[in-house]
């Protein structure tokens, strides 16, 4: 039986030739003379020869190779972006293909084939979406995104470096390459403040996986999950609300809304970034750059600033009224349960969406237009910006603007729901008495973060260079792992009860208390579990690395060949689909010296109205990142509106947090005190505790 593990090499230096040794053990393919391209045909016999020596995959030949023009309509040196709709049925009918190969051999032999005709990128993609969703290659691991394409991530000054260090210096001797924190711009540059925050690879890590598991075009059974749209507007929202309270931390204020599509932009972006597969550097923005009508022939695209505003005000008018007009003329209502999920994937707007002709494309194009902006015709010739790739789109702030934006389209449908009653938020007989958060050496009910220094292999992605580990080291935000205890007093019979646990900052930017109306929207969610409550009092201890938010820092910054559990397995498939979360390391803002004041909320709901039939149908718990990315092949776990209680505005009488409680409710304040100390990476520290002496020259954040 072949080795499905086998299949995982085919992501190994993605621009170079299948017949080049894969991985640390020069792993080579025996493929067949017909599979390689017309460059390498007539050298069939000396390829063999010269790089033959290791292991060696057999690939059987297919009776037939599918149709494959389409895909191939876009060359190997070109940008791909899913957000390009020729781009996106490109891939979407890639992943279809592939989905249609009958055993795993047959797959491995076409992707062996496709592999160096297709577009790098975009068989990456397609093929990492084929691994998580098909039955017989769920339970591999994907390598990290990152080491597979780390320009998309980092410096470009470092592969220059990575590569003289490869080939100059034995492995084993290498030493980590350094990314500089102000790199992509200085303290002239007020966002820059926060560059650590848009620039984290977990981040964009996160928001591409995410994208991976959700993807808004393909096949009807892998785009079709369980409140997808809805999660669309959550997962933002969420992230919305993790960067204003970044922005707070900072003295900075919550980001404005992107209103006015036609006045400069008064934001640059500088990114710094190579696009190797294009050979070119990424787009920067200049300042004041202006929105203009798109017409791209090469990539097929074209739409005015106009259609951007007419599917806004129908979009707007559709929620006003109460519903949208589907393809066939009828009127849908968006109802209190299923309007959220049905503007998510009108809005993106996913191929779920209930007439893309009348309601377009409003998210996807929006990051067209500001992809774009610097060549809106291709008179220059020029590829599109960060906005354009969801693994690099995070980075610019402009991505924040954009995405407040859409949100508050989601919060004006909120809006015309009914508020949640005191019913609606009770928990009959159960009242939370007390909630505290402790860590070790840190005062009670404070929270502490810090530098932290990481290692992140390169190697999977330096193409036509000596095998072996090249790292590349950077500094990131870390907090101080932390336990929640929460007493809770339960008068009634023994009942499952699901715990709810935000944080929100506590003052606006002008120092004012925050009302209800604004605060529900920075309540960031932290954690979720059930929990069983007996009769009278019960105390309830969770550790913050158990979050249902986030995912484990060994699992964000994973080598396919290390930290991985058995092949073969559901934990596999979890370390999979669980790749999709948000990085444990910024599940916490950054505070500020003097202690940022926040309050932390907490609420314990009835459990018998949250439960969700058949919610982990083919029992994977997946339960790393579930509130972000729900559970493979299930339904969402949680019956509640996501973002409940948060997710309406108040009933009539509630203007501040306090008066929003219920019995089973209790909000405890909190600060978090940041030290701008650096800790060094987890493999080169002898103890827990040792930091490096100094703090950098100018750590990112500077306070």
């Amino acid at each position: 039986m072949t080795d499905k593990n086998n299949i995982l090499y085919l992501f190994d230096r993605p621009t170079e030739p299948i017949f080049i040794g894969k991985g640390d053990d020069n792993v080579s393919f025996d493929v067949p003379a017909e599979y390689l391209t017309d460059r390498y045909k007539p050298l069939a016999s000396d390829i063999q020869n010269r790089f033959s020596g290791g292991k060696t995959i057999s690939v059987s030949k297919l009776s037939s190779i599918p149709d494959l023009s389409f895909p191939l309509q876009l060359g190997r040196d070109k940008a791909f972006s899913l957000f390009i709709p020729y781009h996106s049925k490109m891939a979407a009918k890639l992943i279809e293909i592939f989905m249609a190969s009958k055993t795993f051999d047959d797959l491995l032999s076409l992707a062996v084939y496709a592999r160096d005709r297709v577009n790098p990128y975009m068989f990456i993609y397609a093929l990492s979406v084929v691994v998580t969703h098909r039955p017989d290659t769920r339970n591999l691991e994907l390598p990290s995104h990152v080491e597979m394409f780390p320009s998309l991530y980092m410096d470009a000054t470092v592969f220059g470096r990575a590569r003289e260090e490869s080939a100059v210096v034995q492995t084993g001797s290498r030493t980590p390459i350094e990314i500089p924190h102000d790199y992509s711009a200085n303290d002239l540059d007020f966002e820059h403040r926060i560059s650590y925050f848009r620039e984290d690879i977990g981040i964009n890590l996160h928001h591409w996986h995410w994208h991976l598991v959700y993807p808004f075009d393909g096949p009807v059974e892998i785009v079709n999950k369980d409140r997808r749209g809805e999660l669309f507007f959550y997962m933002h929202e969420q992230i919305l609300a993790r960067y204003n309270m970044e922005r707070l931390s900072n003295d900075m204020n919550r980001v404005v809304r992107l209103t006015n599509w036609r006045s400069p932009i008064v934001e640059g972006y500088f990114p710094k970034l190579d696009n190797i597969l294009a050979n070119r550097v990424w787009p920067p923005r200049p300042v004041n750059a202006t929105l203009s009508n798109i017409n791209r022939e090469v990539e097929q695209i074209s739409f005015d600033i106009e259609d951007l505003e007419r599917w806004r005000d129908r979009i707007f008018n559709a929620i006003h009224s109460g519903f949208i007009i589907n393809t066939a003329g009828q009127q849908v209502r968006l109802t209190e349960a299923d309007g959220i999920n049905i503007l998510g994937n009108l809005i993106e707007a996913s191929i779920l969406s209930l007439n893309q002709n009348l309601y377009g494309s409003l998210h996807n194009n929006g990051h067209n237009a500001i992809s774009f902006i610097h060549d809106p015709d291709n008179r220059f010739l020029e590829n599109y910006g960060v906005m354009g790739d969801s693994a690099t789109a995070m980075r610019d702030p402009i991505f924040y603007r954009w995405h407040a934006y859409i949100d508050d389209i989601f919060q004006e449908f909120k809006a015309t729901i009914p508020s949640y009653t005191v019913q609606n938020l009770s928990f009959d007989n159960v009242r939370v008495q007390s909630v505290e958060i402790s860590a070790t050496g840190i005062p009670r009910n404070e929270l502490a973060t810090f530098w932290q220094q990481s290692d992140v292999d390169l190697s999977r992605g330096l193409d036509f260079l000596p095998r072996g580990s090249v790292f590349a080291r950077f500094t990131h935000l870390q907090h101080a792992p932390f336990n929640y205890k929460i007493t809770v007093e339960n008068n009634g019979n023994q009942r499952v009860g699901t715990v709810r646990i935000f944080i929100a900052p506590r003052y606006d930017e002008r120092g004012l208390p925050f009302l209800f109306r604004e605060q529900r929207k920075l309540m960031v969610e932290l954690d979720k579990f059930s929990v069983t409550l007996t009769r009278g009092r019960n105390e309830i201890t969770r550790r913050s690395i158990e979050s249902s938010v986030t995912i484990p820092h060994e699992v964000t910054y994973r080598n396919l060949d290390r930290n991985r559990p058995a092949t073969n397995t559901e934990a596999a498939a979890a370390f999979n689909f669980c790749g999709c979360g948000w990085p444990q390391n910024m599940l916490i803002p950054k505070g500020s010296a003097e202690g940022f004041q926040c309050q932390l909320f907490v609420m314990i709901s009835n459990g018998a109205n949250d439960q969700v039939e058949n919610a982990q149908a083919d029992g994977q718990t997946c339960d790393n990142a579930s509130s972000y990315c729900g559970i493979r092949n299930s339904r969402y776990p949680d019956a509640r509106s996501m973002g409940y209680p948060f997710d309406r505005t108040p009933r009539d009488g509630v203007v501040t947090l306090q008066q929003f409680l219920t019995p089973n409710m209790f909000v405890q304040d909190v600060r978090i005190r940041f030290s701008n100390r650096t800790v060094a990476p987890l493999q080169n520290r002898v103890g827990s505790q040792q930091t490096s002496k100094n703090p950098p020259a100018k750590a990112p954040g500077r306070n």
